[in-house]
């Protein structure tokens, strides 16, 4: 009897335990909601230090279009858009089209791709990348708030902050920057449906690229 008694005992532990682990783990993994869910609404509001350590706000730049770009500086697929040049060369038409380009990372103290002010300023010099801010998201705070799954992961906000596009920056799921050829740019499609006053044709797609690799707790 004091077996069985014993044994239940242990198994009712367990499964308190298990109860608890899923608790902390549903605390820590679900976000205010998914962008894609949010299409068609206001973006929410942040605000950031940059590389050079000026705070940005995304109300700033309230009645202009702005793009931001999940970056992970060592992930493969960043890469793959930074070493072909395609990402610096939509950065570039974008501005040409008055478009703001905020570039944010949201790697955590010791992950991968984490950097401080001082290494992307670096980083920024050596791809060549031309966005209009460069940043810095190391609790990972608005990574969440949009939930940023991958790097990279585009969203597109028009003039009135509308959420207009989130997903891939294109329709090529690799880390070939041969791939690169070809592809249909998401990004480019939707500001120029928005330059043009239509609704976006394809207004959200499967991100695709390195986790965003976000600080622990």
């Amino acid at each position: 009897m004091n077996r069985k008694l014993v044994a239940f005992t242990a198994l009712a532990g367990v499964a308190a335990l298990c109860t608890a682990f899923i608790a902390a783990s549903d605390s820590i993994d679900v976000v205010p909601y998914s962008a894609a869910q949010v299409l068609g609404r206001p973006a929410p509001n942040f605000t950031l230090a940059d590389a050079n350590g000026r705070n940005v706000s995304l109300a700033d730049f309230r009645g202009r279009t702005v793009v931001l770009e999940w970056n992970n500086p060592q992930c493969p697929f960043t890469r793959k858009h930074y070493d072909s040049g395609n990402m610096q060369r939509t950065q570039a038409a974008a501005a040409q089209a008055g478009v703001v380009w905020l570039t944010i990372n949201s790697s955590g103290p010791g992950k991968q791709g984490h950097v401080n002010a001082a290494g992307a300023r670096a980083y920024l010099s050596s791809s060549r990348a031309t966005p209009a801010h460069y940043l810095l998201d190391p609790a990972g705070q608005v990574g969440r708030l949009y939930d940023a799954r991958t790097t990279p992961h585009m969203f597109v906000i028009n003039g009135a902050g509308t959420l207009v596009y989130a997903g891939a920056i294109d329709d090529r799921p690799t880390a070939n920057p041969e791939d690169v050829q070809g592809a249909r740019n998401h990004v480019l499609a939707a500001l120029a449906d928005v330059r043009a006053g239509r609704a976006v044709s394809v207004p959200t797609s499967r991100p695709y690229g390195c986790s965003v690799k976000y600080a622990d707790g």
